[in-house]
């Protein structure tokens, strides 16, 4: 008989729980990873997330192949089609344990119910873990045992738990058995070179050290400004749990010699970001009206939006006449990559300026991010829409010209996305458009789609009405 470990999204060999407790038994270990194509066209997949994602399964592959664990790599159309493909395996090689980490999408929890009674049939024992977040989603609760719907609470409570209970990170298991070979496979899905970023759980966690090492102390300062390189560009890797907040949290603290607790102490910023996403899975599990393409607030879905095909394209392309925006989806289109706070400008210039569904701007993201998850990405949207959990207030709407002017002062990143605006000097950089007419008169850049004064009216009346 043998155990069997089914990898999701959790591609890595350290703090695997799973992993590690069915490598405690004496049965051998095998596992096993689900290629679903059918189902990522319906999640909307990214194709350059997908080349990410093969090379980390390859990567994974070879690790187990080492410490003598065979990983199956099986392509079945759908989530449903996944409990008879793993029975037929279990059968085929005398499974008599199955051992997984939980996923929280409505979709996937349908998927496990599904797989734990094929298995219950076959007389295979389950062994679930909660390894997505540093706490399970419904453990961290209000006083009257309920979800928080504002981040703040959420995030003392977040704090006070991880002050009183600390937290464990799994090793790696001890080599099962003589190494194996391992074949390169193919995710036969549309891709996109991500080779830009790194392919394997060895980088990540170095890389993970040396933005401890050399940008954590200054995050706070350089983070909102897309020209520095002041972030960690973890997230693509913690989407697809190649390392884990537990990970993060134990390197912070190894080069801080603590965790910050208190907003004025160096690092608490960075772990104030890794808090909200761990708010918006906990959200996404206790209120799924939300993974449904639904909003957090559910009066807010009765809002009529007027839905500009030309001017979505428009944001889609980069061509809205304000430069911090065309910058920052350009730099999408062609990297997969946004700068967080790039993200809130063109999110809050889609819904509050152009006054297009969230929805819309939350798929594109979905299916050309690289690091498209669905609790981080709804979050971000609903939040910029003011529609979500803790969302911006409705009437706060931000002018895209003064946050290009804050954020990115000298246009030295808006320059980078927009060659034709290459000779603008600093001055007009953010407000181009008089300076082109006058010296550059064949510019193709065009001119402002929208008024921004008179676009915040419209907001004001649609959230009003």
């Amino acid at each position: 008989m043998s155990s069997l470990v089914w990898f999701r999204d959790d591609l890595r060999t350290y703090d695997h729980p799973a992993l590690y407790a069915a490598s405690l038994q004496v049965e051998p270990v095998q596992a096993v990873y689900f290629i679903t194509p059918e189902q990522w066209q319906r999640h909307d997949l990214a194709p350059i997330r997908a080349d990410l994602l093969e090379r980390h399964l390859n990567s994974v592959g070879q690790t187990l192949a080492e410490l003598g664990i065979l990983l199956h790599v099986i392509t079945v159309a759908d989530y449903a089609a996944i409990p008879s493909a793993l029975g037929k395996l279990c059968s085929q090689h005398q499974i008599s344990r199955l051992y997984a980490n939980r996923e929280i999408g409505i979709y996937e929890l349908k998927r496990d119910v599904a797989v734990q009674e094929q298995c219950e049939r076959q007389n295979i024992h389950c062994h679930w873990f909660d390894a997505r977040c540093l706490f399970a989603p419904g453990s961290v609760l209000t006083g009257s045992g309920e979800m928080f719907k504002v981040y703040t609470p959420f995030s003392r409570a977040w704090l006070k738990k991880l002050m009183t209970e600390g937290y464990q990170i799994w090793p790696q298991p001890a080599v099962q058995g003589a190494p194996l070979d391992w074949q390169l496979i193919s995710i036969h899905y549309p891709k996109v070179s991500a080779q830009s970023w790194l392919g394997s759980e060895k980088e990540v966690l170095n890389q993970l050290q040396q933005f401890a090492d050399d940008k954590l102390i200054n995050y706070t300062t350089q983070r909102d400004f897309p020209a520095i390189n002041g972030t960690s560009q973890l997230s693509p890797y913690l989407s697809l749990g190649v390392i884990t907040v537990r990970q993060c949290l134990s390197v912070m603290q190894d080069v801080l010699a603590r965790i910050p607790f208190e907003k004025n102490e160096p690092g608490f910023s960075w772990l104030n970001e890794l808090i909200w996403r761990e708010f918006y899975q906990h959200v996404l599990v206790a209120y799924p009206r939300v993974c449904m393409h639904k909003g957090f607030k559910p009066e807010t879905d009765s809002i009529r939006w007027p839905n500009n095909q030309a001017f979505f394209s428009a944001w889609c392309e980069g061509k809205t006449g304000y430069p911090i925006v065309d910058a920052a989806m350009r730099c999408l289109n062609q990297t997969g990559w946004m700068h967080n706070r790039l993200r809130m400008i063109v999110a809050s210039f889609l819904v509050k300026d152009l006054h297009i569904d969230w929805r819309w701007g939350e798929r594109y993201f979905m299916q050309h991010l690289i690091d498209g998850e669905l609790a981080a990405n709804n979050g971000g949207w609903q939040w910029a829409a003011s529609t979500g959990a803790d969302a911006a207030p409705y009437f706060r709407i931000f002018n895209p010209t003064t946050q290009g002017q804050k954020f990115d002062e000298r246009g030295i990143f808006i320059k980078r996305w927009l060659p034709e605006l290459s000779l603008v000097p600093e001055k007009y950089i953010h407000t181009p458009h008089d300076w082109l007419r006058r010296f550059e008169p064949s510019t193709r850049y065009p001119a402002p789609i929208v008024e921004h004064a008179r676009a915040r009216e419209i907001t004001l009346s649609l959230f009003k009405t």
